[in-house]
């Protein structure tokens, strides 16, 4: 199973888990993570998703996220055809940090790109047509409840 996650995955843990949601989607990040230490699961990430966890203004949060960015078995550039698109997909409502990781997950192979994004999800979902593997949360990903 070739897996991305994005950002939003990667931050969910540091979220307020009084929601029962956030506390599930929480569980869910942890054991696709758990699969990839474990089962062989690869880890597709991108260029993208490690500009955005430098980012992180939280210094604490940044340097474990970091650390985890150790577990991605592929790296994704950005590179023209990443860009072109990403151009695509922003002209469909995506935004540019969306769109980014969209096209470096397509360029990933990825069987599915995992994320906590409910607007992204809703987007995804109208544009499923286009969009070459399943955006999914990462609790219904794993409960199959997609």
């Amino acid at each position: 199973m070739r897996v991305y996650l994005d950002t939003c995955c990667l931050n969910r843990p540091f979220d307020n888990q009084e929601q029962e949601r956030i506390r599930e989607e929480t569980e869910a990040v942890r054991l696709v993570f758990s699969r990839i230490e474990h089962d062989g699961w690869e880890w597709i990430g991108s260029q993208v998703l490690t500009y955005e966890v430098s980012m992180v203004p939280d210094a604490e949060r940044r340097i474990i996220l970091e650390h985890w960015l150790f577990w991605m078995s592929t790296k994704v550039t950005i590179d023209e055809s990443v860009i072109l698109r990403a151009e695509d997909l922003k002209i469909r409502g995506f935004h540019t940090a969306d769109a980014l990781h969209i096209a470096c997950a397509e360029k990933g192979a990825v069987d599915v790109m995992l994320t906590t994004d409910g607007q992204l999800l809703h987007l995804a979902g109208k544009c499923a047509p286009i969009i070459r593997m399943p955006i999914a949360n990462p609790r219904e990903w794993i409960t199959g409840e997609r």
